[in-house]
């Protein structure tokens, strides 16, 4: 277990101009050095109990309110302390000083946190919970993030562990009585548990990409012919000019990717290379790219120019539908340029081609649209919302990758146990796979880690947390 033992302080809210500022203390000289630069009105910390506000001064700097708690009763499980003072950088800064003289140096990145892990305050998941919650920026992510933080996703894998054991141990004791042919695991049940966690975990691990669409932003290609009106979709739905919107073909020579939100969801929008023949090498790169980003997309935004003749229009159709993987994306035409023309026959002619197909055409649906002028917007906004494979989601999601690998590891190991129990394996080898599968999924919660693995986990937080 990681020792850290040594007292340490930061700040804990940003630091700038503003009303009030708290700088964190935590450890077990927290309330000695609380009282070395800090002069109470009536009493000290070392005499007060948890849970209290005193107030003092930090001589010739401030007047300070300070918080204190009593181990284990704190965040990281240690004493502990807020001091409160005025957001001066000045102030802050001063009083950091003054606290790595009375022997609390600054902390490490993550380390408040950190310690209440090796302190039992929480596990691992929980704690890699605290920087996405303090990242959120979307109602999705935060409900995601605060299940996380609250135990939730801990709970689900507390119980697969559990029936993982009760599975290795009764193995193990077979183990015990190997000389005297004693079988104590029932093998019909010992496959249907097997089945029963195997398929847990590959839910666990399937559920990634739910996951890490709403902590990365659900990935939304804009794809289309040159000119049919891509760039000015995008600044229409990012309310922006971002891209460089022309009548020359070909100006978007490289992908764009910038996020909105809509209805709490995140989105990660890529504007395109228009997929024609390319002019020069620099065009034949952008589309190249475009294709990649095209693979890449849960939705699929084909932008048709239907003021185009109705071959072309249907041309362009025909190599979104080319393109798009029906099975796992997601495809909206949209029939752009509405705002010149009237009533237009392409919109049914692409309407009884695409029904025409035999493509997945569950996934497929068509909207008139004008980037120019805003018609129809709020209709693409709607089906990106309603179609993000987000707001149907329910039960825990996995939004790490490292998890998501631990888990799929977890689920290959039982895979490996199930495929020995058709050979007829031996119990050994059997108990040894159901241990690998038991110490991955260790490593999430952090019952198997190292001090490699805890470093780079907490090196990304803030220094206050």
């Amino acid at each position: 277990m990681i020792e850290l033992n040594h007292t340490v302080c930061a700040p804990a809210t940003s630091v700038g101009a503003g009303a009030v500022s708290v700088v964190r203390i935590s450890g077990p000289q927290t309330m000695a050095v609380v009282d070395r630069i800090v002069r109470f009105r009536s009493g000290t910390a070392a005499q007060a109990p948890g849970y209290s506000l005193k107030f003092g001064t930090v001589e010739g700097l401030d007047d300070v309110v300070v918080a204190l708690y009593r181990a284990p009763h704190s965040y990281t499980g240690e004493d502990a302390a807020e001091i409160s003072c005025h957001a001066s950088p000045y102030i802050v800064s001063e009083l950091l000083g003054r606290l790595a003289e009375a022997g609390c140096p600054l902390a490490e990145p993550g380390e408040f946190t950190r310690r209440a892990f090796v302190n039992g305050k929480m596990d691992l998941a929980q704690a890699e919970a605290v920087a996405d919650v303090i990242a959120s920026s979307t109602s999705a992510q935060h409900r995601v993030a605060l299940n996380q933080l609250r135990g939730g996703y801990s709970a689900e894998l507390r119980g697969l562990r559990q029936q993982l054991l009760e599975l290795s141990l009764l193995l193990e004791l077979e183990l015990d009585f190997s000389e005297e042919d004693v079988e104590f695991a029932d093998r019909s049940r010992l496959r249907a548990l097997l089945d029963v966690a195997y398929t847990h975990c590959r839910q666990l691990a399937d559920s990634f990409r739910v996951g890490n669409a709403i902590r990365s932003g659900v990935p939304v290609a804009i794809v289309g012919a040159p000119n049919s009106g891509k760039s000015t979709l995008l600044n229409a739905l990012l309310r922006d000019d971002r891209a460089i919107v022309s009548d020359i073909p070909g100006t978007t020579r490289d992908t764009v990717e910038e996020t909105c939100v809509v209805d709490g969801i995140l989105f990660r929008f890529i504007d395109t290379a228009g997929i024609r023949a390319a002019t020069d090498e620099v065009e034949r790169l952008g589309i190249e790219r475009t294709f990649r980003k095209i693979s890449e997309a849960e939705i699929l935004l084909g932008v048709v120019d239907i003021t185009e003749p109705e071959a072309a229009a249907l041309k362009a159709v025909e190599a979104m539908l080319e393109r798009a993987d029906l099975a796992h994306q997601k495809l909206l035409i949209l029939a752009n340029k509405c705002d010149k023309t009237g009533v237009n026959k392409n919109v049914n002619a692409i309407n009884n081609f695409v029904l025409s197909t035999d493509s997945k055409m569950n996934n497929v649906e068509l909207l008139e649209i004008s980037a120019k002028t805003g018609f129809g917007l709020d209709q693409v906004r709607s089906y990106l919302s309603s179609h993000a494979g987000i707001a149907s989601a329910s039960g825990t999601l996995v939004t790490n990758a490292r998890h998501a690998a631990a888990l799929r590891a977890a689920a290959d190991s039982l895979r490996a146990v199930s495929d020995g129990l058709d050979r007829g394996l031996p119990s050994d080898l059997l108990a040894e796979d159901l241990r690998a599968a038991l110490a991955s999924l260790g490593t999430i919660t952090g019952a198997i880690t190292t001090d490699e693995i805890l470093g780079e986990i907490f090196s990304k937080f803030c220094i206050g947390k």
